[in-house]
């Protein structure tokens, strides 16, 4: 075989074999984009189609802003064995005047999956953002944090948590 053509194939082969590292150690998996765009393997979640995000994410940046507040934004689930299924509720107050909707809540690893409501929330009403941690291939100290977009004057906001995954 030709020493170019070689040297071309071992060239492509070493960038595919370095673009699947960096795709696996970014978190942005399969599992990360179908929670993205609410693909449903299982039954799926309650994230919106692409379709019904985007819609969602223009009625929401054509409402009146408002203010939020989290109650608590950084939680610890502590020590936690490999493969444990792990939930946090993330409570919220419309603190404005206006309501308070959810546009979309952004992960960066599959691992993670958000829940919420998708009707406003009335001026002084409640809300919680429900993440869902799988620890499954994912020992040692973990931190994940989810963007939260809506159309609060900061219109998105960091909510995260840590766990310390121990080997089963």
């Amino acid at each position: 075989m030709n020493q170019q053509l070689k040297a071309v194939l071992l060239t492509v082969l070493t960038l595919s074999c370095f673009v699947i590292a960096l795709v696996e150690l970014s978190g942005v998996s399969s599992t990360a984009l179908f929670n993205k765009y609410g693909i449903s393997r299982t039954g799926g979640n309650n994230s919106p189609a692409p379709n019904e995000a985007m819609a969602r994410d223009k009625q929401v940046a054509t409402m009146p802003k408002t203010t939020i507040y989290f109650y608590e934004t950084k939680h610890s689930f502590g020590e936690i064995k490999e493969g444990d299924v792990v939930k946090y509720a993330y409570r919220f107050k419309n603190t404005g005047t206006n309501p308070l909707m959810i546009a979309k809540v952004d992960v960066t690893c599959g691992c993670t999956v958000p829940t919420f409501s998708k009707e406003p929330i009335q001026a002084g009403g409640e809300g919680e953002i429900m993440i869902q941690y799988n620890s499954a291939h994912h020992p040692g100290h973990q931190q994940k944090n989810a963007l939260v977009h809506s159309n609060a004057q900061d219109e998105a906001i960091s909510i995260g948590f840590e766990a310390d995954v121990k080997d089963k």
